[in-house]
């Protein structure tokens, strides 16, 4: 295995959409099939660095769950990254309880009850503040 090859969002709305990657992640739009479908329905693909995120047109998810996706951000951007998910209206999650020495997060939801998190630590600070406990 070489890796994760890409992410798939299903979404009611791309444009709005296409904002929310756009605005937070800093995501480049790199293709849009406009009215053609070549795969299940409309879509449009953004790299985030170089990971390759695809939003298709369809039905949000029905409930809000914990599973999420985690992108690693700095610590001195936390204040930055929550400016940015207020100034779209994001609803916020209040975030689950902490080792102290964990590192920070913020949860969020989309417009499609997708789950994301921000995250200022790695795996290898959070096994060693588990190790300590």
């Amino acid at each position: 295995m070489e890796g994760i090859s890409h992410m798939t969002f299903i979404v009611r709305d791309l444009e709005r959409s296409a904002l929310f990657f756009e605005q937070i992640f800093d995501a480049k739009e790199v293709y849009s099939s406009g009215e053609d479908t070549f795969s299940l329905s409309k879509e449009k693909f953004f790299l985030i660095g170089d990971l390759w995120i695809a939003i298709m047109e369809g039905e949000s998810l029905p409930n809000r769950t914990y599973n999420h996706i985690a992108f690693k951000i700095e610590d001195a951007d936390y204040m930055m990254y929550l400016e940015r998910i207020n100034a779209l209206g994001l609803d916020i999650k209040e975030g689950r309880a902490r080792v102290v020495g964990e590192a920070n997060s913020i949860y969020f939801y989309d417009f499609d009850n997708h789950l994301f998190e921000l995250h200022t630590g790695t795996l290898i600070e959070r096994l060693r503040e588990y190790k300590k406990k």
